[in-house]
């Protein structure tokens, strides 16, 4: 049981990793390696499925062998995260607290991209 439970989790983590690449508010590496730690628990052949993922597996290698983000992955995450988060600022909130937020909340994600290594 409670490997069906790690497996479930481990889907849904996934799904919010793909999503974080297309929304730059959810932090795609740190999801995709839950869910590579979810499945390593869970289900070797969803782990080594990920793993050898042509597209998602260099992202949880990259980082568990460099602890580093390719510096193409830092730029379009960083631009995407201002660009999305001045739109809500801009043209969403209503009220300066609001867009205060929104701008402290870009500035605090953009910190902890920067803050590891670049991968070259």
């Amino acid at each position: 049981m409670m490997r069906l439970l790690l497996a479930a989790l481990g889907l849904l983590s996934l799904g919010l990793g793909i999503l974080g690449i297309f929304l730059p508010v959810l932090p795609t590496t740190p999801l995709l390696l839950l869910a590579a730690a979810l499945f390593f628990r869970s289900s070797p052949r969803l782990y080594d499925w990920l793993l050898e993922h042509p597209k998602l597996g260099p992202y949880i290698k990259n980082f568990r062998e460099h602890k580093a983000i390719p510096l193409k992955i830092k730029v379009l995450s960083v631009s995407l995260v201002w660009l999305t988060l001045l739109n809500c600022a801009i043209f969403v909130a209503d009220h300066w607290a609001f867009r205060l937020f929104f701008i402290l909340l870009a500035a605090a994600i953009t910190a902890h991209i920067l803050h590891y290594k670049t991968l070259r």
